[in-house]
């Protein structure tokens, strides 16, 4: 069946006041860790997004890597495949994050490849996050695939809204990641017409630096950052480029700063609304990776500490 757009708005009614409806507070389970969470900062945490490690490296040897290697976090990836797969999440989840937390390094995300809220997997991921501490979750991507776009668009929102009751009751926040073009917001305003009801506390965005520069060009990256800002949750530091190949234009990922995202303005609108979610780097452009991975976190840093001031 076809969505019309009345249907779509009439659903978006309905999922945002579903998502608004007044919530019974969630007691703690026993055992209760959040006081082990990561203390607040006045600048942004960087974070490595685990996926970008070998599966091979276990948690308390990422930990140390990372801490190592500078970073103040990781966003920890929940996939099938992943380092922690759904097979044992409920063990390798808690697992994972005493590991880096008794390495100095805070697990300030979790990242998933899951869009269902009825997903188990999913569910477990939001409740240990939240009874441990982690501020913020990522779900995954909505593809618009072979259906209309607005019924696409009206799953998502409902999808989002029982996000957003789980996320009220365990004491997380949502980041909605702009992906790439086939996924529901990868244009920010897209992703805006279907969160702008929900509560701000709850559901916002994990703001693709790259990907939003790649979809509106410079002065689209402006006005997209200007509308997201006030809802960032998180922040995935990415940096992209188009080239030409074979008479067609394709989207390639580059270092940080030999693309086309302008880094100190980006850092410095960070900076002056006092942005101090947590970062996320993520580097899909170099086979070997950790050089790749220095190199891009150092450029990071150094913008953060000019915006920021030191």
């Amino acid at each position: 069946m076809v969505m019309t757009r009345r249907a779509l708005l009439a659903g978006l009614a309905a999922g945002i006041s579903q998502a608004n409806a007044p919530q019974p507070a969630a007691q703690p389970p026993a055992g209760f860790r959040r006081d082990k969470g990561p203390k607040p900062r006045s600048t942004p945490p960087v974070c490595l997004y685990s996926d970008q490690l070998p599966l091979e490296i276990g948690y308390e040897e990422m930990g140390g890597l990372l801490k190592t290697l500078g970073f103040d976090g990781v966003d920890l990836m929940v996939q099938p495949g992943g380092h922690v797969g759904p097979e044992h999440a409920d063990l390798d989840f808690m697992r994972a994050i005493e590991a880096m937390n008794g390495s100095g390094v805070d697990v300030w995300m979790v990242s998933t490849s899951y869009t269902s809220p009825a997903d188990p997997t999913v569910r477990l991921a939001m409740q240990w996050g939240g009874e441990m501490g982690v501020p913020c979750f990522r779900p995954g991507h909505w593809k618009y695939g072979a259906a209309e776009v607005e019924q696409t668009m009206g799953e998502m929102q409902r999808d989002i809204s029982i996000f957003a009751n789980i996320a009220r009751a365990v004491g997380i926040s949502i980041g909605i990641h702009n992906a790439t073009p086939d996924c529901v917001g990868a244009s920010i305003f897209d992703t805006n017409m279907i969160i702008r009801g929900m509560d701000p506390h709850l559901v916002g965005y994990d703001f693709d630096a790259g990907y939003a520069a790649a979809q509106g060009g410079a002065a689209g990256f402006a006005v997209a950052l200007k509308l997201a800002l006030p809802r960032i949750k998180m922040v995935t530091a990415r940096d992209c480029y188009f080239s030409k190949e074979g008479g067609a234009w394709k989207l390639a990922e580059c270092p940080l700063g030999e693309g086309m995202v302008d880094w100190p303005q980006f850092c410095g609108t960070l900076a002056r609304a006092k942005f101090a979610g947590p970062i996320s780097l993520q580097v899909g452009h170099a086979k070997d990776a950790l050089p790749a991975i220095r190199k891009d976190l150092a450029f990071l840093k150094k913008q953060l500490a000019a915006a920021y001031g030191g």
